[in-house]
């Protein structure tokens, strides 16, 4: 009896001990979490990525970080080389503009726009960006083009180029909104001529004209040699006035110095998923189920805009084996563990729209853990720094189901058919808010897309704050990873942008310039073993990037993106070379003018000494050996790069 009585006794206490301990834990996480994004900036990345392994560090080899040396002659030039006269103080008129579309059209549309009004000797007004006037309630701090830009910057930094103001006289002001002015909607090719013969004209008779600028520019980027001076104008608009506000500047330089906390190297990637360009290329049916309508429905409205000039169903297999679609991630993260590069790289996630969401990345998260964007080294509060005192949004109201009263449905059970009745319909499935938020309400129920809402409207907004600290990131990065870049076809995109950025900042940053196609017909090969590829695979791999780097790469977007897109690529006339350097062989070096003598002061172009070529052999020794495939005794076809030059994205 004794003895039962203990056993309850024991029972009791351990009983109150495992409560205890419960309510402990319980009290533990509460607090443990209530911070939990906060303190998530500075915990997303592992700290052992320094670490020594073998003599040799995780980070990877010196070979795969290193700047080129072949480029480090060129540096940024963009000033008058012949006579460019200041603007005359009595000009032709005023000129306004309404730009339409992303971070890419926009910045590529002012560009042209400030060579458009230097054309016509006309005044600029500070143009309006549409993607911030559409949205409802952002802040009233932030509006138009001060929303991602420094309106002070772009008037002092362009002021011997062009006279801007802010806003039209008062007098003109209401002139404007009668419409008594004329509009014109030039395209991306429109030519000098188009101007001088058509707008000119207008414009020295009404002294203002409109401009809607909707296909990411308003002239054509191949301009004749007697007006080079404006591809200059171009590099001093794009690479100098165009500086982001402040609070975007000090976000931006925080994600990169968080990044290289530890002192690490870091690869920016943008993966190019973007709906717009997926649509324009046909590649609707690299995406499952519902992504892949919507995908066609926004190629159906290209076609029927005439921006695309094809059929609505396309083959997107055959697209992607010519190069015209997207690298998808797990592509990328194979190519880059060819590289050599380990899983403890730190990956930049650059591109404020991810078309597919999250779980297109899972399985590059699966190989590179610390893959990164600006949620993750950022806190909440932060990001919503950036927006400023906004206004509430009324909440989407959703619409109940039809309700049958009692009365109604007595009336139908008597109009019934006759005994034996079947048995009433079950009630209508509940429609929740999350089915009724974004496309999830309308593509399975109806086939035409609604008007966005105030809520969607702000968020195309907040997209621009997004891609412009993606830009900061990636153009400061010490790789430059694309997934997709236009090659010369489309729109402006992100990628373009950053190509031709890093190539007038700092041409000798490592900066991969893919060719899909090359890509796409070795993953073709080697479809069966991916994971597993063989020696000959992993050398054609390293051997097709390494030379994308170099002067093939940058030849190849000189033939394809220049003559369409000339931002992506402002050598030579941008650029100017050192003359204190004895390896001029190469042909990206025809045209540039050498540097001014004030110039060079300080600048130091070091050349490849013997102990640096011993490094980049070990490198390659070390690399070799972190793959151990089976022996191939078979020779494999290796597709060539030379056929794949010329290729058009739109075959």
């Amino acid at each position: 009896m004794i003895l039962r009585s203990k056993i309850k006794w024991v029972a009791l206490g351990g009983l109150i001990l495992s409560i205890l301990s419960l309510v402990v834990h319980l009290i533990l996480a509460k607090y443990s979490t209530q911070n939990l994004v906060s303190y998530s900036t500075f915990t997303i990345i592992s700290d052992d990525i320094g670490v020594s392994v073998g003599g040799t560090q995780v980070f990877g080899y010196k070979k795969l970080w290193e700047n080129l040396k072949f480029l480090q002659s060129l540096q940024p030039y963009s000033n008058p080389r012949t006579s460019f006269p200041e603007p005359a103080v009595q000009s032709n008129g005023f000129i306004y503009a309404k730009i339409y579309g992303g971070f890419e059209k926009i910045r590529n549309s002012i560009a042209d726009l400030v060579a458009v009004s230097r054309l016509l000797n006309a005044t600029l007004v500070i143009p309006e960006i549409q993607e911030s006037l559409r949205s409802k309630g952002i802040s009233s701090k932030y509006t138009c083009f001060s929303y991602i830009y420094n309106e002070e910057q772009f008037i002092a930094a362009l002021k011997s180029d062009v006279i801007i103001v802010k806003t039209l006289p008062s007098k003109l002001k209401e002139a404007r909104k009668q419409k008594q002015f004329p509009i014109f909607k030039p395209t991306r090719s429109a030519s000098p001529s188009y101007y001088t013969s058509e707008v000119l004209p207008a414009l020295e008779k009404a002294k203002v004209v409109g401009l809607v600028i909707a296909d990411g520019g308003c002239l054509q980027d191949a301009l004749p040699r007697s007006l080079l001076e404006y591809q200059r104008l171009r590099c001093r608009v794009a690479y100098h006035a165009l500086r982001f506000r402040e609070e975007i500047l000090a976000l931006g330089h925080e994600i990169v110095k968080r990044l290289r906390a530890s002192g690490q190297p870091y690869i920016a990637y943008n993966p190019g998923l973007v709906r717009d360009a997926l649509a324009y290329h046909g590649c609707g049916e690299l995406f499952q189920d519902v992504h892949t309508e919507l995908i066609q429905y926004r190629r159906e409205q290209m076609i029927k805009q005439r921006i695309v000039r094809e059929e609505l169903a396309v083959d997107s297999h055959a697209r992607k084996l010519n190069g015209s679609c997207p690298l998808m991630p797990e592509e990328v993260g194979l190519l880059l563990r060819a590289m050599g590069y380990p899983p403890l790289t730190r990956i930049y996630v650059a591109g404020s729209e991810i078309f597919g969401g999250q779980r297109v990345l899972i399985p590059l998260r699966a190989m590179y853990t610390n893959l990164v964007d600006r949620t993750s080294l950022c806190n909440k509060q932060e990001l919503l720094n950036l927006f400023g005192p906004e206004k509430p949004l009324a909440e989407d109201s959703v619409e109940p189901l039809p309700s049958k009263s009692p009365k109604l449905f007595k009336e139908e059970w008597d109009k019934a058919g006759p005994r034996p009745r079947p048995l009433p319909p079950p009630p209508g499935k509940p429609i929740y808010r999350h089915e009724k938020k974004g496309w999830y309400g309308w593509v399975a129920e109806k086939n035409v897309e609604p008007d966005p809402s105030p809520a969607e409207l702000r968020s195309q907004a907040h997209r621009l704050l997004w891609a412009a600290l993606d830009y900061i990131v990636s153009c400061e990065a010490d790789v430059f990873f694309p997934g997709f870049h236009n090659d010369g076809s489309g729109s402006p995109d992100f990628s373009s942008l950053v190509f031709g950025h890093r190539l007038y900042e700092m041409a000798s940053l490592r900066t991969y310039r893919p060719n899909r196609k090359y890509l796409a017909e070795l993953f073709n090969s080697s479809s069966d073993n991916m994971y597993h590829p063989k020696r000959s695979w992993i050398l054609s791999v390293r051997e097709h990037l390494n030379k994308s780097v170099g002067e093939e790469g940058l030849l190849r977007e000189f033939r394809l993106s220049k003559p369409t897109f000339f931002l992506s690529y402002p050598i030579p006339e941008c650029s100017c070379r050192t003359s204190n350097t004895d390896e001029l062989v190469s042909s990206i070096y025809e045209g540039v003018d050498e540097c001014p003598k004030w110039m060079e002061k300080g600048l130091k172009i070091s050349s490849p000494d013997s102990s640096t070529v011993n490094e980049s052999l070990e490198d390659d020794a070390e690399l070799d050996k972190q793959f151990e495939p089976e022996e191939d005794n078979s020779t494999q076809t290796r597709p060539s790069i030379e056929q794949d030059e010329e290729m058009d994205p739109s075959d």
